[in-house]
């Protein structure tokens, strides 16, 4: 099997340390990379082995032993999501909706989605948001990104039509050491998908295909797919697809219009 290296999910970013502990000195440890931006000192693993494994099932050091193993997984979720850092303090509860209706409309719609995920997720029901630029489109698929993996464990990723173009391009390269297939496997295989700037790209056969191919397979598997845009509703069978698009709307896809004026120019 090819090697994928597309780094659609990539692993936090760690420097080797020597660690020290109470009971063991001079382990091989290591600074990791946390999703808020900081950087956490691995603990030592030998005693987290031992709590796991030798501890009585109550007691406190196999709870904290736990709790770390869970808090390391949370985390290489995260910082595998794909969230840019601007992205990263975005929730549910700091959109700005300032009494506009429709944009209340749109918080609840992704708010309720995320609460709903394990339905949608069984039904492989798909969202849709799309209209006028800076209106929060990427804020609240980043807010949905965070409720599955926080509240539901799910594995999820958003990634940019273009970066996915990108990746797919990177197998004609010479010496590639990842696959068409491998590519269309990654993206398909993630509980949710969320596809950022669909509308960016040229509209090429080839963008087509591949974003077809993409969407095709998670329907296949029945996984759910979040997909963005600064288009209309009907201008995205230009650069998704007629069929495409059908597949997102079945089993109730939902879809959230953002048609009220940028609220950039009031920040």
């Amino acid at each position: 099997m090819a090697i994928q290296r597309s780094n659609f999910r990539r692993h936090p970013a760690s420097r080797p340390i020597t660690g020290h502990c109470h009971q063991h000195d001079g382990f091989e440890s290591a600074e990791v990379e946390q999703f808020d931006g900081s950087v956490l000192v691995r603990t030592c693993q030998f005693c987290r082995w031992e709590a796991l494994n030798k501890a009585p099932l109550d007691s406190e050091a196999r709870a904290t032993a736990l709790a770390q193993v869970k808090a390391e997984r949370l985390n290489s979720a995260l910082v595998g999501s794909g969230i840019t850092p601007r992205f990263i303090d975005s929730s549910f509860d700091n959109y700005r909706v300032d009494d506009n209706q429709m944009a209340i409309k749109a918080l609840e719609t992704c708010r309720t989605y995320v609460g709903q995920f394990e339905e949608n997720y069984r039904l492989g029901r798909s969202l849709i948001l799309a209209g006028k630029v800076g209106c929060g489109k990427t804020h609240l698929a980043s807010s949905i990104v965070q409720g599955v993996i926080r509240s539901h464990g799910a594995q999820a990723l958003i990634v940019s039509v273009a970066e996915i173009i990108r990746v797919s391009k990177g197998v004609m390269v010479k010496g590639a050491t990842y696959t068409d297939i491998d590519v269309i496997r990654e993206l398909a295989e993630v509980d949710l998908l969320v596809i950022d700037e669909l509308g960016a790209q040229k509209g090429s056969d080839y963008e087509l295909g591949v974003l077809h191919e993409v969407l095709d397979k998670r329907y296949q598997l029945v996984r759910p797919t979040v997909v963005i845009s600064n288009l209309l509703i009907a201008d995205l069978p230009t650069f998704l697809g007629h069929r495409a698009l059908d597949r997102l709307r079945q089993n109730g896809g939902l879809i959230a219009g953002f048609t009220w004026e940028s609220a950039r120019a009031t920040v």
